[in-house]
């Protein structure tokens, strides 16, 4: 009678096991996907502002051919960006970008009929609205990058993690102050 009661408990103890092994593995999966699920909303909103940028130089063009260096540097970086494929490649890319923007915006500055032409207000808005959300799905990203990092990193899930190579998330940071203004 004790040998089944005993083998009733080691066969318990090892179901146990083994769901717990498969909740910790099913949660890592869950994080690890929420992560590459917004990482994909950032690189939507990436993209969209690339294309933005792309009708934006187009624009402050007609207005300001001689400027060629501004819309070289511009295209330069939006390419780089577009061809980024890690974290760290992206947001590399993304604050260079930044950067280039601040200079074509400093062009438009000294064309008034620029600032004033209604295909160029409308896209700066979408460009300031794009950057929010840039900014919103950064910040959604870094916390769930934070959340699944946290997870693989305890015990005994750290274990399993290292054991099914759950590698750990890059954060995406953005170098302060480097936002572009884009009002006039």
């Amino acid at each position: 009678m004790w040998n089944l009661i005993g083998f009733g408990l080691v066969v318990l103890i090892i179901v146990i096991f083994f769901a717990i092994i498969i909740l910790i593995y099913n949660s890592l999966i869950k994080l690890q996907n929420g992560v590459e699920g917004a990482w994909s909303q950032i690189n939507v909103q990436l993209e969209r502002r690339s294309d933005l940028i792309d009708n934006l130089v187009e624009t402050v063009k007609g207005y300001a051919a001689h400027e060629k260096t501004t819309f070289q540097e511009v295209a330069r970086a939006r390419s780089n960006l577009n061809n980024a494929e890690t974290v760290k490649e992206n947001e590399k890319a993304d604050n260079i970008l930044t950067g280039t923007l601040k200079s074509l915006f400093a062009v438009a500055e000294n064309y008034p009929d620029l600032k004033a032409d209604e295909n160029f207000l409308e896209l700066q808005d979408q460009l300031s609205a794009t950057e929010d959300k840039i900014a919103q799905y950064r910040e959604l990203y870094n916390e769930i990058v934070l959340t699944y990092n946290n997870k693989r990193e305890v015990f005994p899930n750290n274990i399993l993690a290292n054991f099914f190579n759950f590698e750990e998330a890059e954060y995406f940071e953005h170098e302060p102050g480097e936002v572009p203004k884009v009002d006039f």
